[in-house]
């Protein structure tokens, strides 16, 4: 008999992967789908990364490389953070992963004891709190609310730290949401982190580049200095580079964490691909003209988006400032019954009456910790965020 620890066994599996995987099944089926479940890009690699990448294997670069990266990765992302964010990195205090997901994974494992407690505003990426969990730790939602924009609020954060307090993962712009943090409002938050020197922040900036207006993005140890050294800043080349298939995530932190991580991934993957980490170098170093497009391109979806689902009958939608998702309420449509004689119970069966009547993917609020709500990626065409949102409202006006 196959025995299964109890660690996999405790572990639910990724809903966005889940939902994503049913809408292929079904449009394998035959059926005219349009997923808006997955965070990913629908743009090309931009050709100069990729042409390094070919340059890469033409130099013979498929070797292993350093655990914690090629030096060049690590050098340019000491640049970059220097450069975008005002943050003083030395090659030592970077680690390059396979993913920003290993990089959170690595930074939990080297640093949670039992019963540890990280403190995960909710709504949150769905596999914050199984990481926690997974690597022995306790996840402490601190929920916020659409009324103020899916922000953790100061009073509540303090609220929220006990003795046994160890991180607190704060995420800007945020997935599922698309909230993103002033510096004003950040500063607040770091402001009561200063009076609980035990408490470590890990930010995830993955969506840094993606902000839409005026809005100017910061990150904590760049707005409070004297967070420096138990802060992990958190990014990788996915979202701002469409680098989703190249899996490069990566970290600057206090050395002795960083050490830590790297010993670990020593005894994992003993180091990223060669190739993926030659095409970073050129992601970060190289000419970012191509974000200009890809911002006012999502800029345009996320307000068509927005206008469109705020028309639809038992819906209503917050305007994010970054990503590329929105998080709209369905509340009003809970409780009641579709065209096919289903009731609505939850923001669950929402979506998959959504989707199995109508044909449209999107993911249920409660898989990210905010029941009542779903998230929508407009990370698609134009096209078909329209003819989407034209189903969403057939589906909602037939509602009884």
């Amino acid at each position: 008999m196959i025995q299964i620890s109890d660690a996999i066994s405790n572990l639910r599996p990724s809903e966005t992967i889940a939902i994503t995987q049913k809408a292929r099944e079904l449009k394998a089926a035959g059926l005219d789908v349009i997923s808006l479940s997955t965070g990913e890009p629908d743009f090309d690699t931009p050709d100069h990364i990729k042409a390094a990448a070919i340059e890469a294997i033409a130099r013979g670069e498929t070797k292993y490389t350093t655990v914690a990266g090629i030096p060049e990765l690590r050098e340019a992302i000491c640049r970059k953070f220097k450069r975008e964010n005002d943050l003083t990195y030395a090659p030592n205090q970077i680690i390059v992963s396979t993913g920003a997901k290993h990089v959170i994974y690595h930074a939990l494992r080297a640093s949670l004891n039992a019963g540890d407690e990280v403190i995960i505003p909710s709504p949150y990426w769905v596999s914050y709190p199984e990481m926690v969990g997974l690597c022995g730790g306790v996840p402490v939602t601190l929920p916020t609310v659409m009324e103020k924009d899916f922000k953790v609020q100061p009073d509540d954060l303090r609220a929220a730290i006990t003795p046994k307090t160890r991180w607190i993962f704060l995420n800007s712009p945020s997935n599922p949401s698309g909230a993103a943090y002033t510096r004003k409002e950040l500063q607040a938050l770091t402001d009561v982190l200063l009076d609980f020197p035990d408490v470590m922040i890990l930010t995830d900036d993955m969506y840094e580049h993606l902000v839409y207006g005026n809005f100017v993005f910061t990150s904590p140890a760049q707005i409070e200095p004297r967070l420096y050294d138990r802060t992990l800043t958190l990014n990788g080349v996915s979202k701002a580079y469409a680098m989703t298939g190249w899996r490069i995530g990566y970290a600057g932190g206090p050395k002795e964490l960083i050490d830590a991580m790297v010993l670990l991934q020593g005894q994992q993957t003993s180091g990223t691909c060669s190739i993926a980490q030659w095409a970073s170098v050129a992601a970060l170093d190289e000419p970012q003209d191509h974000l200009i497009a890809f911002r006012a391109s999502f800029d345009a979806r996320r307000k068509l988006v927005v206008s469109r689902l705020n028309q639809i009958p038992h819906l209503s939608c917050p305007m994010p400032e970054g990503a590329f998702y929105v998080f709209p309420s369905c509340a009003g449509a809970i409780g009641k019954t579709t065209a096919n004689g289903r009731l609505i119970t939850d923001d669950e069966s929402f979506v998959s009456a959504l989707l199995e009547e109508h044909h449209v993917a999107v993911v249920h609020g409660s898989a990210f910790g905010q029941a009542g709500n779903f998230r929508i990626s407009y990370a698609t065409s134009t096209a078909a965020i329209e003819t989407a949102c034209d189903r969403i409202h057939a589906f909602c006006a037939a509602l009884t």
